[in-house]
């Protein structure tokens, strides 16, 4: 039988690694923190905000999802394969080769590849934490900026590359970019909480400014 989303969403959910552990862990924090927050802020109970709290969680699982393949200390799924074949390092190599931008290319080849265990662990640990914060609403603001540069330098980088269509990380850039603008880490996330007005006294200290800034 083909692979379809059905079977491969089952297939992911079930995968008996401990990745897997931490995902369904995520997963309900993500459901405890939305009916705590349903409960405690009146103004949070609506449509919308059920729609938002959905459309944050299935993307952090995205984000999460797209992160094992590039798991660490070797950043592929297939440690045993020569290094460049696969994983982080392979997709690398095709930014270097098929970048739009020259200089992008320039970067990749000369400095980011050749240095390749000073860059990986930043890479992942931007993915990971991204996923982390759209799937408990917290910090979503800053990190679903953080996503959108990374889908921007992938945009750009694979441009030309075999396979590739462009335009799936042009619309994967205005997701995380809407993510941004409504602030969807206020519905049923943390952020929500950052912002109740009892809470917003914290905002008048330059830590609490910070934080109110980015949720």
């Amino acid at each position: 039988m083909n692979p379809n989303p059905f079977s491969d969403v089952v297939a992911f959910v079930t995968n008996p690694v401990w990745t897997t552990a931490v995902f369904w862990l995520l997963v309900l924090a993500s459901v405890l923190i939305a009916v705590f927050v349903w409960n405690r802020l009146p103004e949070q109970r609506s449509f919308s905000n059920l729609v938002q709290w959905s459309i944050r969680l299935v993307m952090g699982g995205f984000w999460w999802q797209q992160s094992l393949w590039k798991l660490p200390p070797f950043y592929t799924d297939h440690p045993e394969a020569a290094f460049g074949e696969t994983g982080l390092a392979y997709w690398m190599g095709l930014m270097g080769k098929h970048a739009a931008i020259p200089l992008q290319a320039d970067f990749v080849n000369n400095i980011v590849l050749p240095h390749f265990y000073l860059f990986a662990p930043v890479v992942y640990s931007l993915e990971v934490l991204t996923g982390v914060s759209l799937m408990l609403g917290v910090f979503v603001r800053l990190f679903a900026l953080v996503g959108a540069l990374q889908i921007l330098n992938l945009w750009l980088g694979l441009y030309s590359a075999p396979g590739e269509w462009p335009w799936t990380y042009f619309f994967l850039v205005l997701l995380q970019l809407m993510f941004a603008i409504h602030c969807y880490g206020r519905a049923l996330g943390v952020d929500a909480l950052v912002n109740v007005s009892p809470v917003s006294r914290i905002r008048t200290t330059a830590i609490g400014r910070l934080l109110a800034a980015a949720g």
